[in-house]
């Protein structure tokens, strides 16, 4: 069996821990063996608060660690990459190039993918290129807006076969 790790999820600004995608996301992988963790960051609105507590919950253990976020989460689980070093980073609608959002967002991981929607009426979809871009990350671009909460079926194939992919190269 492939080594496996630890997932920590990061929801966005007014979600939750458990949110319909972080739910969906944790399912596919759980089936696949990987433990999931998705704190709670509702305590804080301020996106450099929310980073300060996943570094301060010392992710990793025992196998490769990846990061997922969606939107402000996004933009929480690239800028911890800098001090963790995760295996993988999966951004779903990452809050990138907005105010309020001004530390440095190069990811640091060894596979990088973005999810973000065609219609994104938060963070327009040609940030997510732009950013992509310049950091060499793989994107998709899906018919949705800033929740993706339409595209729960693509985004579970999408994130299993990014799974598949750190797993067979670890």
């Amino acid at each position: 069996m492939p080594m496996t790790g630890t997932i920590y999820f990061a929801h966005g600004k007014e979600s939750g821990p458990w949110g319909r995608k972080i739910t969906a996301l944790a399912a596919v992988a759980r089936d696949r063996g990987w433990q999931v963790e998705s704190p709670d960051y509702q305590f804080s609105h301020d996106p450099d608060e929310r980073v300060a507590h996943l570094l301060s919950l010392d992710p990793g253990g025992s196998g490769p660690l990846v990061l997922v976020g969606s939107s402000m989460g996004g933009y929480v689980s690239a800028v911890a990459s800098a001090s963790l070093k995760p295996a993988g980073l999966w951004l779903m609608a990452p809050a990138f190039g907005i105010p309020g959002y001004e530390a440095d967002t190069t990811p640091h991981a060894g596979l990088v993918e973005v999810i973000h929607g065609w219609g994104d009426e938060l963070i327009p979809y040609h940030k997510a290129i732009a950013w992509s871009h310049r950091h060499g990350a793989r994107l998709t671009l899906l018919p949705d807006g800033h929740t993706l909460n339409q595209q729960i079926p693509a985004l579970e194939r999408l994130f299993n076969g990014f799974l598949q992919e750190l797993e067979t190269s670890s």
